[in-house]
Formats: structure tokens, C-alpha cells, sequence
């Protein structure tokens, strides 16, 4: 099979291996013929030596059963990240992320998406209905992720919220907690970005123009940068949350004195759950298809890279059958 291999050795981090071996499921495990991957933050920052990952990255997929699985062959499914073998004791998706013989696709110890095929627990997959397109469920990964907000923080009609960074996950987010607070606002630098966010129906606001008022109950910063976190501590209010949700291969540097003194919750937040990202694109309360910059072929890794580094680009998707 055709796919994009982490090595650190070639420019831009990746080669293209045209010959690569076709993987085999093992017991309890799927194979997934890829149709849809998206590249996300994390994937650059693995090329950066995030995780020092070696392998096929990529976590953001649809695709379609094709062995493994009486029930699930030739349906169209997306699967949790977090994988664990038929012993482990950790059978949910919030039990599966912190087991210690975890492998994650992409990104820790299993092969991932930009690929012809991939495989996967069963378990881990979620069958797409058929009133969501591939172009939608290959957002079902971070539209999870963000979901676990919510899941971890209650927000209600009049808790105020600040979401750092406009990009993918901001964006993300941002629809997400709208559900259930219209007090937010949405915080980046890009003005095409700002600009997306406004027609999504989200309040924006520049760095520029901010005056960093202390008086926010939930930040949840997913600039991409340490400097997020830096912007988060200046308007979160006291006993507030800050939720982080960017993951970045150099330190952050940031002074955290402000969190004793003003008794700040600083909170990790990553995958979440799946069911709860495709109710929310089947009830259309979330758009994701205007977040797509460009689709490409694995045979064009190069352009497609190139393009989701751009400041200026949101969602970039490879689709790994294509010529």
C-alpha cells in the first residue's frame, strides 16, 4: 500500500513509501481502507519530534471496514484514537486514554491514517450514519475532543467563556460550547479565520484590540502556542478554568505564580467522546465543511503539508486512494 512514513532524516519530516506493507488485524482488530485524513497541530508537531513517534501519523480519519468484523465489514466507520488490547481492564474511551499499554494511532507506538489502510480495535469504532458525509466525519476526532469540555466542565446560559486561537480546534470548540452559552468569544490574531468564525455565528474578537479583563469563568486555550497560556492566565478570573486543549513539542515557559495566588484550575482536556461529535453534526449544530482548505493525494504530501503549516489555512485533508 501507498504511505506517508515520519522520518526525521528527509525534508519536511515525511517520505513517501509506495510499497509499504499491508497491515494484518490481529484478533479483535479491524481493517480500515481510508478514505478520508485530516491533518492537525499534532501532526506537525510530531514532525517537529512531538512524542518521538516513529511510523504512519495521522489520527483524523473516516474509512471503510473491509476485514475483521461480521458486523462492521463494508460499513463506514471513524474510530477512537486510544487503543488497547482484548485483556485490558479499560473498556470506555475515557478509561482507554490514560491505560498504561495504550498505543495511540499516529502518534504513540501504532500506525496511522495517511495510508491506504490501517487497523483498530473494533471497539474503538463508530459506525457513520449515512446523513453524514466523509467530509464531515473526518472531523468527528477533534469535534470529540472538543465535546470533552463539556463533559469535564459544566457551562451553562450565562457562564462566560473565552476560547484562544481561531484555527481548527478553536473553531472547533467555540461551535461546541455555543450549545450551551452565547457568553463566548472567540480570541486569534488571523482576520480570514475571525472572519469564518463571525459566519459561523460566533462572537470574535483580535489579540489586538483585546484589553486582557480578568473576569472570564472558563478559558479554554487552543492557540497552538505556549503563548496561549500565557493570554489565558490574564483572562481567566479568579477561581476560574483554564482549559488547555494545545499540544506543542517545545516548553512553555510561563510563570504560574498567578495560579496559586488567584486559585486558577488549570485542566488538560483531549479526546472525548465520540457518540456525542456525531449527534452534533447529525443535528447540524456544528459546521465543519467551511473549515476545509483543500483536499489532496497522498502523492502530493508535500503541497498538502505546506498548505495546513499556512497561518493563513484551516482544515487540510488527505485523501489517501486518490491519484
Amino acid at each position: 500500500m501507498r504511505a506517508l512514513v515520519v522520518d526525521p532524516s528527509e525534508p519536511g519530516g515525511l517520505r513517501l513509501v509506495e510499497d509499504h506493507p499491508d497491515p494484518t488485524p490481529p484478533p479483535g482488530e479491524v481493517l480500515v481502507r481510508v478514505d478520508l485524513a485530516g491533518i492537525c497541530t499534532t501532526d506537525l508537531e510530531i514532525l517537529r519530534g512531538y512524542m518521538a513517534f516513529s511510523g504512519i501519523p495521522g489520527h483524523e480519519f473516516v474509512g471503510t471496514v473491509v476485514r475483521g468484523s461480521e458486523a462492521l465489514c463494508g460499513r463506514r466507520v471513524v474510530a477512537e484514537i486510544n487503543c488497547v488490547g482484548p485483556d485490558s481492564p479499560a473498556r470506555d474511551h475515557n478509561a482507554r486514554k490514560h491505560a498504561p499499554d495504550r498505543t495511540v494511532l499516529g502518534i504513540a507506538g501504532r500506525d496511522g491514517a495517511m495510508a491506504q489502510y490501517l487497523t483498530v480495535p473494533a471497539e474503538n469504532c463508530h459506525e457513520v450514519p449515512a446523513d453524514i458525509s466523509d467530509r464531515q466525519a473526518v472531523f468527528v476526532e477533534p469535534l470529540a475532543a472538543a465535546c470533552q469540555v463539556l463533559e469535564d466542565h459544566t457551562v451553562c446560559a450565562t457562564t462566560r467563556v473565552a476560547v484562544i486561537g481561531c484555527g481548527r480546534l478553536g473553531l472547533l470548540c467555540a461551535q461546541v460550547l455555543a450549545t450551551r452559552t452565547h457568553r463566548l468569544e472567540v480570541i486569534g490574531r488571523n482576520p480570514r479565520k475571525l472572519a469564518l468564525g463571525r459566519r459561523l455565528g460566533l462572537a470574535t474578537r483580535d489579540t489586538g484590540s483585546l484589553e486582557p479583563r480578568a473576569d472570564r469563568d472558563l478559558v479554554v486555550e487552543c492557540s497552538g502556542s505556549p503563548d496561549g497560556l500565557r493570554l489565558a492566565l490574564e483572562l481567566v478570573r479568579p477561581r476560574g478554568t483554564i482549559v488547555l486543549k494545545s499540544t506543542y513539542a517545545r516548553p512553555a515557559g510561563v510563570d504560574l505564580a498567578p495560579v496559586v495566588i488567584h486559585e486558577i484550575v488549570v485542566a488538560g482536556n483531549r479526546c472525548g467522546p465520540f457518540g456525542h461529535a456525531l449527534r452534533l453534526l447529525a443535528a447540524r449544530q456544528v459546521r465543519v465543511e467551511e473549515l476545509i482548505d483543500g483536499v489532496f493525494p497522498l502523492s502530493r504530501w508535500q503541497e498538502a503539508f505546506a498548505a495546513a503549516r499556512d497561518p493563513r489555512k484551516l482544515k487540510i485533508l488527505i485523501e489517501p486512494g486518490a491519484t
